[in-house]
């Protein structure tokens, strides 16, 4: 039996568990990290190179939680060796020959519900486009402008540098066999979470397990309402991802000082600019989410999205993306995060169901886990998430 009492302990090391122990070390060093593998495992979901950070969401309250999102992370990156947050911006485009209503795309849509936030933006007509970005051949550009992507090994390296200065218990390789409720949420010793590594008491409980929650939610035991509680939770992933590199004599045009990330998303594809040394090359991919109709056009893949709308990567060398570097989705069966209190468990917290959309959003999902965790409410509104909505 191990001695330790924590005032919060966190089943999941992904960047979602990462982010709400640095978060909650602010208040306190009592904090453990359960993690079942290992922190920065290549087949884990927060595992990769880059992911896009961008507020162009359609939903006006997805677009404010991602510019929360964005503020911390740049106060984030003040601790960081190097900066990770590259500022590029996030271009949405639309050609009229691809998607003829024009008015109807999610460039111009998603331009629309920023403006309603006096979020900043730019437009662009083709000839404008041609002249600011002329690695694109459209009709529409949309710019978000702060917006951007981030380069994931140093986020890593700076959480886990920072976590171990604050004294910050990180165990891995480590199984749950059992949690068990052992009273209420203002009583010392909570919750102990039985493991492989012997037992664990803690205060507080927070679990970011990504697609392995629904298999705890069956280990607590004390949960009245936990009996029948399972998330719709399905896995999913882009059904293509290459890099494309260009000629060394060419490379500084799809730089992020000259290209931002783009996106098509009316027929699935996102793109990332070349960071030079850090990313072989331009990274595109194709992916349809269930939040967006599927459209029937001549794009079906990223080589015919080059072909018909940047032409100036035709030609060029592409490879896959391997594992490293794909991203795996944890989609929700109503399509919105679940983030909140677990039904009948008093001091107990999820979050799960990030959509493909989650990295961003993490120092805010950080932030309000120990928010809750530690002060027993939020100053976000998150009732939107509430896990109880799949309470039977």
């Amino acid at each position: 039996m191990r001695d330790e009492r924590y005032d919060l302990l966190i089943i999941g090391g992904g960047v979602m568990g990462l982010s709400t122990a640095y978060s909650a070390s602010h208040f306190t060093s009592k904090i453990a990290i359960l993690e079942k593998t290992t922190i920065g495992n290549p087949k884990t979901a927060s595992f990769g190179y880059t992911r896009s950070i961008r507020n162009d969401y359609l939903d006006p309250l997805y677009a404010r939680l991602a510019y929360e999102a964005r503020r911390l992370w740049l106060a984030l990156q003040e601790r960081a060796e190097e900066p990770f947050l590259f500022e590029c911006g996030c271009l949405n485009i639309a050609k009229t020959s691809v998607t003829p209503d024009l008015e109807a795309t999610y460039a111009q849509q998603s331009y629309r519900t920023l403006n309603e936030l006096h979020f900043k933006t730019e437009a662009f007509t083709r000839d404008e486009l041609r002249a600011r970005f002329p690695q694109f051949d459209a009709d529409r550009g949309r710019l978000d402008v702060e917006a951007g992507f981030l380069y994931l090994p140093t986020i890593t390296r700076t959480l886990l540098k920072a976590l171990h200065e604050r004294q910050v218990q990180i165990h891995e390789t480590i199984d749950v066999l059992a949690v068990e409720r052992r009273g209420g949420h203002n009583e010392a010793d909570s919750y102990t979470i039985h493991t492989s590594n012997g037992d664990f008491k803690t205060r507080a409980l927070v679990i970011t397990a990504g697609l392995g929650t629904n298999d705890l939610l069956r280990l607590i035991a004390g949960g009245k309402e936990l009996t029948n509680l399972q998330f719709p939770l399905t896995t999913d992933r882009p059904s293509q991802c290459k890099y494309f590199i260009p000629a060394a004599d060419q490379q500084e045009q799809f730089t992020p000082q000259s290209l931002p990330v783009f996106a098509y998303l009316d027929v699935g594809i996102y793109g990332h600019p070349m960071a030079i040394g850090k990313v072989p090359g331009v990274k595109i991919g194709f992916y349809n989410p269930p939040d967006i109709k599927k459209l029937n056009t001549r794009i079906h893949d990223v080589h015919s999205f080059v072909e018909e709308c940047m032409p100036s990567l035709r030609g060029v060398q592409a490879i896959d993306v391997t594992d490293v570097d794909q991203c795996y989705y944890d989609l929700v069966g109503d399509d919105n995060f679940i983030l909140g209190n677990l039904p009948g468990c008093p001091g107990a917290y999820v979050g799960v169901g990030w959509r493909g959309t989650g990295y961003k959003y993490a120092p805010w999902v950080g932030q309000t886990l120990m928010q809750l965790a530690l002060h027993g409410e939020t100053v976000y509104d998150i009732r939107r998430f509430a896990p109880e909505r799949f309470v039977k």
